[in-house]
């Protein structure tokens, strides 16, 4: 199966042998009878260490993310923040320290900051865009560089294939949350990452009616480190939430083609409005990594975040003037959604290092027809 789309709709996603059923059953079943004292069938004993539906959302994910790759491995989790502390909990013990970009999404910087560095994790910032000060930030015990490209919520484009030499010049993996993108624009195991993150609950999942997380590796040895403390911890995704993942995930590239189709068109009205400062949108071509972005994704994405001229009270108030886009958290759903970081998703990292612009907006861009969104938020613009 070479196209993403035949993989998304098959990969991991047999007809169920039973009843022929084209969509995998919904295993809601916490235990498994045994033939005999440890005869489990097909390996599955209790749902906390495998469910059938879970496997099969891995199955697709590893298809998905690392084409060709055949010790590809996928792990689903209850939400994005349990895969990546999974991740810190696996590769990581006090002492270490770890590389993460100067604006990430606040709840990743709340892990690291609040929860890993009182276990003795330390931390640098340091700009996904800027090649010499990733590299300067490294130190003999730097074991992760992680990133997001896009960024969140600044959209700033790292280089994956670049950082990925320095990290493993270091001794380093590199971990890349692909949340914003998603494997249909972009692929980082391919290009030499050795983790990919997910938030599954944006565009895989793509409805608002699930929360997941996702972990993706190419390399077996660390898949199965990954895996057991994903049993051990136990932060995994039940089954009805797979289910969900998958279903979402059989529309993934034409919701995608349709997001960034939409985002394109919010981003000329964006540019050519005279309350408008700036705009973040790597397919503009006065980006700054714009040039990044096409080398190694298939398009540019949903994400719009622009700052307002008059000020915060200005952002607030057009956030609180559209009806189509919804005052709301999150992203990646079909429908529009609009928000202050500021003051929303990244309130976690006011006063630190990583504070955002407080004249900032965030735009999810759904899939609604383009000229109402338009209308919406010139609206709100006035």
């Amino acid at each position: 199966m070479d196209g993403f789309n035949t993989r998304a709709i098959h990969a991991g996603q047999e007809p169920d042998p039973l009843t022929g059923a084209v969509v995998p059953p919904i295993y809601q079943v916490s235990t498994y009878a045994q033939d005999g004292v440890g005869g489990l069938r097909n390996g599955y004993e209790y749902s906390r260490s495998g469910n059938p539906t879970r496997t099969a959302l891995q199955e697709c994910m590893a298809a998905l993310e690392a084409p060709g790759i055949d010790t590809a491995r996928g792990l689903a989790f209850a939400s994005g923040l349990a895969a990546e502390d999974t991740v810190i909990r696996t590769v990581l013990k006090p002492g270490d320290h770890v590389v993460i970009p100067n604006d990430a999404y606040g709840g990743t910087y709340r892990l690291f900051k609040k929860v890993a560095e009182p276990w003795g994790i330390n931390h640098t910032t340091a700009a996904v865009t800027d090649l010499d000060a990733i590299a300067a930030a490294m130190t003999p015990k730097t074991k992760l560089i992680w990133i997001e490209t896009p960024t969140n919520p600044l959209l700033n484009i790292g280089d994956i294939a670049a950082i990925a030499e320095i990290a493993h010049s270091g001794g380093a993996l590199l971990v890349v949350d692909n949340t914003f993108a998603s494997p249909y624009l972009q692929q980082p195991l391919l290009l030499g990452a050795d983790i990919v993150v997910h938030s599954t609950t944006k565009y895989l999942g793509g409805h608002s009616d699930v929360v997941g997380g996702a972990l993706v590796v190419g390399d077996a040895e660390l898949g199965e480190q990954l895996a057991y403390h994903q049993n051990a911890m136990g932060a995994i995704a039940g089954p009805f939430d797979s289910w969900l993942v998958m279903r979402g995930i059989k529309t993934l590239g034409v919701r995608m083609d349709r997001h960034n189709d939409n985002a394109e068109k919010i981003v000329e009205l964006l540019e050519g409005h005279a309350s408008v400062g700036q705009v973040f949108y790597p397919g503009l071509a006065s980006h700054p990594n714009h040039e990044v972005a096409k080398k190694q994704m298939r398009g540019f994405g949903g994400m719009v975040s622009f700052r307002v001229k008059a000020g915060e009270q200005a952002a607030l108030d057009i956030c609180s003037k559209t009806s189509i886009f919804t005052l709301g958290e999150s992203l990646g759903g079909v429908e529009s959604l609009i928000e202050h970081p500021g003051r929303m998703t990244h309130a976690s990292v006011s006063g630190s290092p990583l504070e955002v612009p407080s004249d900032l907006v965030r735009l999810s861009v759904g899939i609604e027809e383009a000229d109402d969104l338009l209308a919406d938020l010139e609206k709100a613009l006035g």
